[in-house]
């Protein structure tokens, strides 16, 4: 599944509409070589799916932070747009340890608000499902997003009608949570923007301690991802060993 966000300029016709600036994401089929087409053409009000990942380590030799991110394939990436670090895990040096999480394809937009270079709890959110807009307006200082009406198929609408630059951010909802996670941060979402992205849900893995949950990533990590995985091509539930080559200092992620 491919998520394209795009912010288009809403024509000056309607009063109350001028200045006013769209974020829209289309969603479009993934082809990996390995995977068939025909499981990737994702409705989310249909085929929502849900997977559950378990990472696990046994006598490490080395307490080690495992840094995971829904990290996407898009233009301008770091420039107008931002990904946000999804779990931070550390890894004891010896013993065993397990940690478990979450990713269901419930797409949520969020005006988001950035504090010492992370995404804190949104103050607005709104679920959407493929083929609805939703509205972000502001009256006496509180912000609402308008309840998803039906739109184009194949996309999900944001539309900016506040009258001021904002934050926004692209994120998952988990069942049972209040607030969407995020995965996407746009910064100084100004009038007249045009910003395009294409997001895919690809899980990646790296060995680093620079980073907090939630953290927007400004620029590209360091260190090289241990693992690249397409969610989409995961089953429900998968299990994870993370290993330490005392030789070569290298850690590896083996799906078991």
């Amino acid at each position: 599944m491919c998520l394209n966000l795009k912010y288009k300029q809403v024509p000056t016709a309607a009063k109350n509409f001028s200045n006013a600036q769209i974020l829209t994401a289309e969603l479009k089929p993934f082809d990996p070589p390995s995977i068939s087409t025909s499981t990737l053409y994702i409705s989310q009000s249909k085929t929502m799916f849900v997977k559950n990942m378990h990472f696990q380590s046994n006598n490490l030799g080395k307490q080690v932070t495992l840094m995971l991110t829904l990290s996407p394939d898009v233009d301008r990436l770091y420039e107008d747009v931002f990904p946000v670090v999804w779990r931070v895990i550390n890894f004891p040096k010896s013993g065993p340890y397990r940690a478990s999480m979450t990713y269901t394809s419930q797409f949520a937009f969020s005006r988001a608000q950035e504090e010492n270079g992370k995404v804190v709890d949104a103050v607005t959110s709104i679920k959407i499902n493929n083929g609805e807009k939703t509205i972000l307006t502001e009256a006496n200082d509180i912000y609402h997003f308008s309840t998803p009406q039906a739109a184009a198929s194949g996309i999900l609408q944001a539309q900016n009608h506040t009258g001021t630059t904002q934050e926004m951010a692209v994120g998952f909802v988990n069942k049972g949570d209040f607030t969407p996670t995020p995965v996407l941060f746009f910064s100084d979402v100004g009038d007249g923007s045009n910003v395009t992205a294409k997001f895919t849900p690809v899980l990646r893995a790296y060995i680093t301690s620079d980073y907090e949950a939630t953290s927007i990533l400004r620029g590209q990590v360091e260190t090289p991802a241990i693992l690249s995985q397409d969610l989409t091509g995961l089953a429900q539930n998968t299990t994870w060993n993370l290993s330490h080559d005392a030789t070569t200092g290298r850690y590896t992620l083996t799906h078991v």
